[in-house]
């Protein structure tokens, strides 16, 4: 068997050269791609600009608290209304106007209080009532009214006090009426259908269902938001103990994978198989157990958009889908497997040879702790900065009315002072009162007319691009400082003597001071790319409605190209920073160095590189069943030993799908050292080939178990010629 293959295809440049003197990693390099280091630098000097600047100018109060009619928070601490943490609506029935769709606010008095009414009372019936009512009434009036002296037109004349009260509840922050079903499907408020508001006028329940409606269109989103963050505060200790058991999990079997390659491999295949399989099996028993059941029948069309998520698992097409789905997934792991049955062989050798290099590099497998801290602060400095410039806008004020009125809706003064930005004080002194009596100034809108306000958009467009090229820049950096390590390892001839002492701090350091302009090469043609598919994205959210059908075409393909570049990027910059981890060299030459010495081997790429990724990507989907099938179980509240202690949730997926999403994440780290010791093997088996033959003076660098992985590749390539 010849251990090179012959006349390699001249375009993919000419084989490496058998050099003496290398042994490994070169450690004497010079900086590279110094242009781009800079560059780097001068973007994360104006990232901190950006951020301290809407740190200066942003509230987040704005979206923790609501706000009343004057613009102040309900419940902050350390004001007056710091024991008034609730809304209260004056007339929830003009949250009904279309007005609310156009001006996402309700043209009623807004005001803060400490609890919400709990009986129908109206403010005629208070005045005539008994002390205790006309006190109670008097909470949901402005601050200062002199609700003893005045009579009920002039309190209701002045926009003073409500018209009347009805039973209501908290509901994100906001008094919203109580309302409820009868049998037959009448509607009720409190047990009661009908309402006296007041100067003889009678309302019904059905008219403030409706009020409500329209009134939570603007809060629709923060109810879901409100209730899954409620669920964080009560789950957070189990999903964190979820997240630490998926760690342990993926760390024994990492230590496993050490020690029994072989068997881990074929027992974690099997595990996969039957884990889907139990998936399946489980939503089979879901899907037979609601038949018959009233409304299980109900389509997930028919049903529409629901917040309240836990409906969709109450219909047996839910459970039809998943199986489905599952089914699927079960088929085509089981055809892959049964197509690269030969090649799973071969894998499995390249795997066992991974396992002893990690046994020789052990601080590689908490690398990715340091990963992804870096990761968290990039991601906690993006999710900040966010909130603080979508909160830097300034309280806008309008008038609201309701007769004529020439100010209706207006954010000024007058007419001729159109500039001016309507305040309480302003409001008070123009003539704007005395034209339209019955006129309110009222807190609208958060927004801003100065040169800040104007280009907050292109704040947060920086604040998004920074993100994806410093997490790019954290990602290359881990892989860098791995590759090197590993290669250390591979290009030492005696090992473990020639292995270097710390190789994860040398590679660490050798990447930082030599190749940060290389690692901001590389993840800014990554980010640009990311960039752009967001771009795509939002273009796509924003055309959903239109009927151009070449539009959309359009739009899909461009999606569809640049998800392929995304993965062709990443995968060549992979590559790329294993060459600059060995030779210390810029990132297009080691780009293209890499490239085509993979291309002059593209047979063993496709049978063992590969193959080998999918391996490690079963392990992956193993952790993450076994941690998503036994949290299901806990936060559903199916395990009766530990019924008790399952937390009272909302919505108990959204824990679910934190321990799941999570534990992807940490499985993918731990492995992700595994499959970058894989790469940097297999190039330098690659360059290891080239350079060498085996004989005295140019011996392998490989080990038996790679001699004979090459003589498997070699039979596997002729098969398939």
């Amino acid at each position: 068997m010849e251990l090179e293959e012959k006349n390699p295809d001249p375009k993919y440049g000419e084989s490496r050269k058998f050099d003496p003197n290398f042994k490994g990693p070169i450690h004497n390099r010079g900086c590279t791609d110094i242009l781009c280091c800079i560059l780097f630098i001068l973007a994360l000097l104006g990232y901190f600009a950006v951020g301290i600047l809407a740190w200066s100018q942003g509230d987040p109060r704005k979206v923790i608290y609501p706000t009343d009619s004057r613009g102040q928070f309900c419940g902050q601490a350390g004001t007056p209304l710091e024991k008034k943490p609730l809304l209260f609506y004056f007339n929830i029935l003009k949250c009904a106007s279309p007005l609310v769709l156009l001006e996402f606010q309700c043209p009623t008095t807004q005001l803060c209080v400490e609890s919400c009414p709990d009986r129908h009372l109206t403010l005629v019936k208070a005045k005539l009532g008994n002390k205790e009512d006309r006190e109670y009434y008097q909470k949901f009036c402005k601050e200062g009214v002199d609700f003893a002296a005045l009579s009920p037109p002039e309190l209701l004349r002045d926009g003073l006090c409500p018209a009347m009260l009805m039973p209501s509840k908290p509901f994100t922050r906001r008094c919203l009426p109580a309302l409820g079903t009868m049998k037959g499907g009448v509607v009720v408020v409190g047990n009661e259908t009908t309402f006296d508001a007041g100067q003889g006028v009678s309302i019904n329940a059905s008219e403030v269902l409706e009020a409500s409606k329209k009134s939570n269109v603007v809060v629709e989103a923060r109810q879901v938001a409100m209730r899954i963050f409620e669920d964080y505060t009560q789950s957070w200790y189990w999903i964190l103990l979820g997240l630490v058991i998926a760690m342990i999990v993926s760390l024994i079997f990492i230590v496993l994978l050490r020690f029994l390659a072989g068997v881990m491999v074929w027992v974690m295949i099997v595990l996969v198989i039957l884990v889907i399989g139990y998936g399946i099996f489980h939503c089979y028993m879901e899907y037979a157990s609601l038949k018959g059941e009233p409304g299980a029948d109900v389509t997930i069309r028919d049903l529409g958009l629901q917040t309240d998520f836990s409906v969709y698992l109450q219909i047996r097409q839910t459970w039809l889908a998943f199986m489905i789905i599952l089914a699927i997934v079960e088929v085509i792991i089981i055809l892959l497997l049964i197509f690269l049955r030969k090649r799973i062989l071969i894998a499995i050798a390249l795997i066992k040879e991974a396992s002893r290099a990690v046994g020789h590099v052990m601080s590689s497998l908490f690398y990715p702790l340091l990963t992804f801290a870096l990761l968290a602060v990039v991601i906690a400095y993006w999710a900040i900065t966010a909130v603080f410039l979508s909160t830097s806008n300034e309280q806008v004020y309008k008038v609201f009315n309701n007769s004529e009125c020439p100010f209706s809706r207006d954010t000024s003064i007058s007419h001729l002072a159109a500039f001016l930005l309507l305040s309480f004080q302003t409001f008070n002194t123009s003539n704007a009162s005395a034209q339209c009596p019955d006129a309110e100034c009222l807190f609208a809108f958060y927004g801003g007319e100065t040169v800040y306000h104007r280009y907050l958009i292109l704040f947060q467009f920086y604040n998004v691009f920074l993100f994806f090229w410093c997490a790019n820049f954290v990602t290359a950096l881990g892989q860098v400082t791995l590759s090197g390590a590993f290669a250390s390892y591979y290009w030492a001839f005696k090992k473990p003597d020639d292995i270097p002492a710390y190789p994860i701090f040398s590679s660490l350091g050798r990447a930082l001071r030599y190749h940060a302009g290389s690692l901001a090469f590389g993840s800014l043609i990554l980010s640009l790319v990311q960039v752009i598919r967001v771009l795509l994205e939002y273009l796509d959210h924003k055309l959903k409605g239109a009927q151009n059908k070449f539009a959309k075409f359009l739009l899909s393909c461009m999606k569809c190209c640049f998800w392929c570049l995304e993965k062709c990027i990443k995968f060549l910059n992979r590559n790329a920073y294993i060459m600059i981890a060995i030779y210390g060299k810029n990132f297009c030459t080691s780009a293209r160095d890499a490239f085509f010495l993979l291309m002059r081997n593209i047979v063993r790429v496709a049978v063992l590189d590969k193959v080998t990724d999918f391996l490690l990507f079963l392990g992956k989907l193993l952790i993450v069943g076994i941690v998503g099938i036994f949290s299901f179980f806990f936060f559903s509240g199916r395990i009766k030993a530990v019924e008790e202690a399952a937390p009272s949730l909302n919505y108990y997926w959204v824990p679910i799908l934190t321990v799941v999403v999570g534990s992807y994440l940490i499985a993918h780290g731990f492995f992700s050292v595994y499959a970058m010791c894989v790469d940097t093997l297999f190039l330098c088996f690659l360059e290891d080939l080239e350079r060498n033959d085996g004989s005295a003076e140019r011996p392998y660098f490989m080990s038996q178990n790679l001699l004979s992985l090459l003589k498997k590749s070699n039979e596997e390539s002729k098969s398939m010629d």
